[in-house]
C-alpha cells in the first residue's frame, strides 16, 4: 500500500466560500481526501499521513513560509513514504514549486504540489483531478524529483517540471512549462511523455533551508521609474526582462528611466544586478549587450521564478560572489532549459 506524505497549506484548494468571499478554512483540506475516496474507487489502496505547517492564501507567500514548509517536510521519515503531495493555492505555485524543486534537489521519492482553480465545492474545479494525478504518477512512475499535476480547463492534465513551470496566464487559470515543453500528459488513467529529460549535467547540491528576504525583483514596463526604488535594504537586485531578452537601455528620457543607469548606481553601491530570463544565443540584442558590458550579470536559459528563487538560495548558502555565480550557472533540478532551435 503506497504511503503519502500530504501537506496542507491552504490556497484555493483548502478554502471555502462564505457570502462572496473565498478563504482557507481549517478543516477543507480534508474535503480533498473525501472527494477522493467518494469518487475513486482506488482510493483505499493509498495510506495518508497529514500535516499542516501553514494555512493561508498563495498570495501571501513569504520565503520564510518555503523555509517552514521544507522544516516540516524534513521533521518526516521522508524515507518511509512512496510520495510527497503538497497542496498549494496557484498565485504563487510557480515561486514555490520553484523553491521545493532546487531545494530538493536530490530527492528520492516523488514531490507533488497540487493546486485547484477554484474551491474544491465548485463543480468546475479541477483540484480533485490535479490530485489524483498526483498520485497515479506515484503508484505508476515512482520518479524522484519535484513536479506539478495540473490541468487547464477543456484540456488534459499536464505534469510539469517544478523548476519550468511559468506563473498562471494572465485573466486565466491556465499554466504552462517554459516553452510549452509540458514534460507529460496524463488522460485515461495513463502517462504520455511528451518530451524528453537530460538530467546527466544535473549536479545535486546540499542547500541550507534559507532563502534571503534582500532581493529586490523589478519587472519592465514603459515608463519604469528607477528613481522610486531605494537600495539601502538591497542585497542584490534582479530584474525581469521582455521575451526577447531586453529591457530599455537607452537614455534618451533620462537616466531615471534607464536600466543602463540604474545598473551603475547599483554598482556604486556594491549591489550585483541580475538579468533573467534570456536564452543564450550567438545573437543579442544591443540593449542586452549595452547592459552586461555596463555589469549587469545575465541568468541564462532559465525561468524568472527559477533564477529568483535561486538568487535567494544562493545568497544565504554561498559566502562570495563567485561562489554565487557559479551555483547560479549550475544545474541541480532541471532548471536550466534548452535553447530553441
Amino acid at each position: 500500500m503506497p504511503k503519502i506524505l500530504l501537506v496542507f497549506t491552504g490556497g484555493t484548494i483548502g478554502s471555502t466560500v462564505l457570502n462572496g468571499t473565498i478563504d482557507t478554512s481549517q478543516k477543507q483540506g480534508f474535503k480533498l481526501l473525501e472527494l477522493f475516496k467518494n469518487n475513486y474507487p482506488d482510493s483505499q489502496q493509498f495510506q495518508f499521513k497529514t500535516i499542516q505547517p501553514v494555512q493561508l492564501l498563495s498570495e501571501n507567500v513569504f520565503p520564510s513560509i518555503w523555509e517552514k514548509l521544507i522544516q516540516a517536510i524534513e521533521a518526516e521519515n521522508i524515507s518511509q513514504y512512496d510520495g510527497i503531495i503538497v497542496t498549494h493555492g496557484t498565485d504563487t505555485l510557480a515561486f514555490t514549486a520553484a523553491a521545493l524543486g532546487l531545494y530538493f534537489n536530490s530527492i528520492k521519492i516523488p514531490l507533488l504540489l497540487v493546486s485547484s482553480d477554484f474551491p474544491l465545492d465548485k463543480l468546475q474545479a479541477n483540484g480533485l483531478s490535479n490530485f489524483n494525478c498526483a498520485l497515479q504518477f506515484i503508484l505508476q512512475r515512482a520518479e524522484k524529483g519535484v513536479f506539478v499535476p495540473y490541468r487547464n480547463q477543456n484540456k488534459t492534465t499536464s505534469v510539469h517540471i517544478a523548476t519550468r513551470l511559468a506563473s498562471c496566464l494572465q485573466l486565466s487559470g491556465d499554466f504552462i512549462s517554459v516553452q510549452h515543453k509540458t514534460y507529460l500528459q496524463f488522460e485515461n488513467n495513463t502517462f504520455q511523455q511528451l518530451c524528453s529529460l537530460d538530467k546527466s549535467n544535473c549536479q545535486p547540491v546540499k542547500l541550507n533551508p534559507i532563502f534571503s528576504k534582500k532581493v529586490l525583483l523589478i519587472k519592465p514596463y514603459p515608463g519604469l521609474d528607477y528613481s522610486l526604488f531605494k537600495l539601502d535594504q538591497v542585497d542584490a537586485v534582479i530584474h525581469d526582462l521582455y521575451h526577447s531578452g531586453t529591457a530599455c537601455a537607452a537614455l534618451d528620457w533620462g537616466n531615471h528611466y534607464s536600466l543602463s543607469a540604474f545598473i551603475e548606481k547599483c554598482h556604486k553601491s556594491d549591489i550585483t544586478c541580475y538579468m533573467a530570463p534570456a536564452i543564450k544565443n550567438t545573437e543579442v540584442y544591443d540593449s542586452t549587450q549595452t547592459l552586461v558590458k555596463l555589469g549587469a550579470k545575465m541568468i541564462w536559459n532559465m525561468s524568472i521564478e527559477s533564477a529568483y528563487v535561486k538568487l535567494l538560495l544562493g545568497l544565504n548558502n554561498f559566502v562570495d560572489s563567485h561562489a554565487v555565480d557559479h551555483f547560479l550557472t549550475t544545474d541541480i533540478a532541471l532548471e536550466h532549459v534548452e535553447r530553441q532551435q
